[in-house]
């Protein structure tokens, strides 16, 4: 059976994000493939050390920092290699990650200013993963990582 790799919180563990709220993915196709075992679950952020709650963060160029201006960029990074060494570990074929996350984020990405504004771009642990060569799809598009399962 073909691996998933996924963001946790989207596994529905509120004890993974930053504000210690779950955002579990509800989608019919998503929950099929966690009843089947298929899902590997991954949160970055606390594979970098991070607590949860934990003051939220976004990407400013090549570096993640709070709200506060503290740099996390180095537990960001180590988070986003652990979980390209899983997805490695796991031969998954391809990656649902939740959207906008500085770590997970895959198309979008707030900007940097905490001030709502999103911006195209990745993550730390969604650029790593593609860069390895694993796809990536958010929450919305599991139609899509569908159709692709179904050609592997």
């Amino acid at each position: 059976m073909r691996k998933i790799l996924v963001s946790e919180c989207l596994f529905g563990d509120r004890t993974v994000r930053y504000d210690g709220v779950d955002v579990p993915l509800l989608d019919p196709v998503f929950l099929g493939w966690k009843a089947e075992g298929r899902l590997v679950p991954v949160c970055p952020e606390v594979f970098g050390g991070l607590a949860t709650p934990r003051p939220d963060a976004q990407r400013r160029n090549d570096r993640v920092v709070t709200r506060a201006g503290d740099d996390v960029t180095d537990a960001f990074m180590k988070g986003a290699r652990e979980a390209l060494r899983l997805a490695l570990e796991e031969n998954v074929c391809f990656c649902i990650m939740k959207s906008r996350s500085p770590s997970c984020g895959g198309k979008l990405i707030y900007d940097g200013t905490f001030s709502g504004n999103k911006v195209p771009g990745n993550g730390l642990a969604a650029e790593l993963l593609k860069t390895a060569g694993f796809v990536i799809f958010d929450e919305t598009e599991i139609a899509d990582a569908a159709a692709l399962l179904a050609d592997q």
